[in-house]
């Protein structure tokens, strides 16, 4: 629907996805047309470079194509419809640095107030204050200062989904979070003050690359053979943790031992 509501977009395979965010909408558009091409990648590079205003990029460029349009009808050249909007341009980014307002990175209640706008149109509404705190504490995290301004590389953020009661259970991690089932109950959910092992190489009995046979013949020799595998990977769970690591992160496999 129009004047900002949701919109329902059901794909071709029956997806169904409930948004009235602008970057969202041309994400999921299918479009042939080379002209509505352009008008899509405009608005992903707005939010990507800017995070909002995708609505008003579209919306914006479709209202300079109808003014081209009707310049065309009128035989005005191509190339002088492209060189007065250039002039446009040039003469609204100079009008914009006159009227813009110099804020301090460290004016919390300003950035809160832009952080508020943003939202605004989000399903945030209830615990709009929660999420902006979160997400303004995330952001101060990982800027780093470079003189009067800060440098911020947004891919220091990660989102984790989880289902839970509501946005009031929105929560800033200062560090890693690992989305995967716990194995064993006895593991810890929560490491503080982490030492953490990034290993290349499994805590488990490699089968050698020669095929060979292992002829038993009692049960003590498989109790005897089951101890040698626990003694290998017990030996190499001893050499990390003289490291003083009390988290390890493997791709390959790990002993059920």
């Amino acid at each position: 629907g129009p004047k900002g509501v949701d919109k329902m977009l059901i794909s071709s395979t029956s997806d169904v996805v409930v948004t009235n965010d602008g970057a969202t909408i041309v994400k999921e558009m299918d479009v042939d047309h080379p002209a509505a091409k352009l008008v899509v990648e405009t608005a992903k590079v707005q939010d990507s470079e800017v995070g909002d205003g995708t609505t008003s990029a579209v919306v914006f460029t479709g209202f300079l194509l109808e003014k081209a349009e009707k310049l065309l009808d009128q035989k005005v050249h191509p190339n002088t419809i492209i060189e007065g909007y250039r002039k446009a341009e040039a003469l609204a980014l100079s009008l914009s640095k006159e009227i813009a307002t110099k804020v301090s990175p460290e004016d919390r209640k300003y950035l809160r107030d832009v952080a508020f706008t943003t939202l605004a149109s989000k399903y945030f509404a209830p615990n709009m204050d929660k999420v902006i705190d979160v997400a303004m504490d995330a952001i101060f995290s990982i800027a780093e200062r470079n003189g009067e301004s800060y440098n911020i590389d947004l891919s220091n953020v990660k989102f984790v989904k989880k289902r839970g009661e509501s946005t009031e259970d929105v929560e800033l991690i200062k560090g890693i979070v690992l989305d995967k089932e716990v194995p064993s109950p006895s593991m810890p959910k929560l490491v503080e003050d982490a030492k953490i092992a990034v290993i290349d190489f499994g805590l488990d009995v490699e089968k050698g690359e020669i095929t060979a046979k292992l002829s038993i013949t009692s049960p003590e020799q498989i109790r005897e053979a089951l101890e040698e595998q626990a003694k290998q990977v017990k030996a190499m769970v001893d050499a990390i943790a003289k490291t003083g690591a009390n988290v390890v992160i493997s791709q390959m496999g790990i002993d059920d031992m």
